[in-house]
């Protein structure tokens, strides 16, 4: 079949330039150290891929890398995400597994790591664990607690009791980038506290932000500033122009509620801190943010954009099938969908899969009742999709589908020995004493291996999986942990109805 490239609307090296540049700038106006507070994700920016076709998902960590003789990173985790067991949605690991893999991930690309901190920290067990184990592994770590008088009283903030009861992170180099998993993680706080320290040791330190969305330089309504508000749906985050840069430069440009809102009291705190004139007079100056000198097509960027909030209604609609959001995230995001004048059908694989659904349905070859369909937009735009059987998931289906297609196989040809599927499936009923018998996509994707061994058409098929990176999917059915897995890993981007694909309340 014929694979046409995928359009692109943003450039890398224009984006690249413009933004070490911006950061060298930055590090130059303070003569001793700049404290660059980075919000999103360094590594595997997958929104950002998404919502500007033709972003590199580790542009960011391109851009430290260029920067790694000037720069160091310290990474925070709230002591609450450890003891909660917080999830990062994207790779399925929890934060404090994530610091780990961010660790290996930067010395992976040159970076040196300064240190953890552990924020918010009064003594949870799980902290003090994550400590240990840090600290075992020669992992310099930090704990530092609720600042005292946090956020009215600057007074005790600015003062031995507040920040300068802090621990003090030892750092070399002129630029220390503050990182995290996620959001709430304590990273302004650590930036304040380490100010407040330098400023006592006649250190000529300063701050800035990094954060990629909003971009302050779209208008409020653009489709990418609206992706940002779907993605934060969660955390009720929502868009807004600055009205401190309005005033005082009578510039209209956007920034979101938490820094608008936060802004007069760490306006305060620095010029307590430096004892001086304030640094900043928005929240657009503190940011250093150029992704929007990197979007070359505008128009490819709306469509991706608009794509992407359907997407997150999707995911919070789940999300809140599930138990982990409440029911004003999913209202919200659905409002923001109606914003745009578009509805969840416009994603072009969902009535594909919802019609694999129906045809499962009236072959009667689901799965304990239930009949899920699932559908995969190729990189040509063909649409493939699956069903499910008594044997084999909707997800496994549709990707096996795909990869006969893209390797250009009959529609009718096994790739795997039904034989195979079915000694699979009793060694999981009889042997593992399992209630699901239906293969997930991961224990198809290891059969498929093993056929490859010796069937040169499944060699032929598992060769292009590789082509599905990217593609978009929808299923009928909440994916199961091992079609969830499956999914990360081949980097398929995948929908679904807010719907179970099984009447059992345990999986796994």
């Amino acid at each position: 079949m014929l694979v046409t490239e995928k359009k692109t609307g943003f450039d890398n090296l224009k984006y690249l330039n413009e933004q070490s540049a911006a950061i060298l700038e930055r590090v130059e106006r303070f003569s001793d150290k700049l404290y660059l507070e980075f919000g999103g994700k360094i590594i595997a920016d997958y929104h950002a891929a998404r919502v500007l076709p033709g972003f590199d998902p580790n542009v960011k960590m391109r851009l430290l890398h260029k920067l790694r003789d000037q720069a160091e990173i310290v990474i925070c985790i709230h002591a609450g995400d450890i003891e909660r067991r917080k999830m990062r949605a994207d790779f399925g690991i929890t934060y404090d597994a994530d610091i780990f893999r961010m660790i290996d991930e930067y010395r992976g690309w040159g970076l040196d790591v300064a240190a953890v901190v552990i924020t918010r920290f009064t003594d949870q067990p799980a902290a003090k664990i994550f400590k240990n184990k840090l600290e075992r592994r020669g992992i310099r770590t930090y704990t530092h607690r609720f600042t005292k008088g946090y956020p009215t009283d600057v007074d005790t903030i600015v003062s031995d009791e507040g920040y300068g009861a802090n621990e003090y992170i030892v750092t070399t180099k002129p630029l220390v980038i503050i990182s995290a998993p996620g959001p709430g993680s304590g990273k302004l706080a650590t930036c304040l506290s380490q100010l407040y320290h330098d400023h006592r040791q006649g250190l000529s330190s300063g701050y800035a932000k990094f954060e990629t969305f909003p971009i302050w330089n779209l208008p409020l309504n653009h489709p990418v500033n609206i992706a940002y508000e779907a993605a934060t749906t969660d955390l009720m985050d929502f868009n807004m122009i600055d009205p401190f840069h309005l005033e005082a430069y009578k510039e209209t440009t956007i920034n979101y509620n938490r820094d608008v809102e936060v802004f007069p009291v760490l306006k305060r705190i620095l010029k307590k801190i430096t004892g001086g004139e304030a640094i900043y007079a928005s929240p657009t100056d503190m940011g250093v943010n150029r992704a929007g000198f990197g979007i070359v097509d505008d128009a490819i960027v709306r469509k991706a954009a608009v794509q992407e909030v359907i997407a997150r209604y999707f995911q919070c609609a789940c999300d809140y099938r599930m138990g982990y959001v409440e029911k004003e995230a999913v209202e919200k995001a659905e409002l923001l969908m109606k914003d745009l004048e578009m509805n969840s059908e416009d994603r072009p694989v969902v009535l594909p899969a919802r019609q694999a659904s129906k045809d499962a349905q009236k072959t009667g070859k689901g799965n304990q009742g239930i009949f899920c369909g699932a559908a995969i937009e190729l990189p040509d735009g063909t649409i493939v999709t699956g069903k499910n059987t008594v044997l084999m998931h909707a997800a496994s289906s549709s990707v096996l589908n795909s990869v006969k297609i893209l390797a250009g196989l009959p529609e009718d040809i096994h790739l795997l020995s039904p034989n195979v599927i079915a000694s699979i499936a009793e060694l999981k009923q009889h042997i593992f004493g399992s209630k699901a018998v239906s293969l997930d996509l991961e224990e198809i994707l290891i059969a498929l291996s093993m056929s490859a061994t010796t069937n040169p058409t499944a060699q032929k098929a598992m060769e292009k999986l590789k082509m599905l990176r990217d593609c978009e999917m929808h299923i009928t059915h909440i994916p199961t942990p091992g079609d969830e897995k499956a999914l990360r890993k081949l980097r398929i981007h995948v929908t679904s109805d807010p719907e179970f694909a099984s009447q059992n309340l345990f999986e796994g």
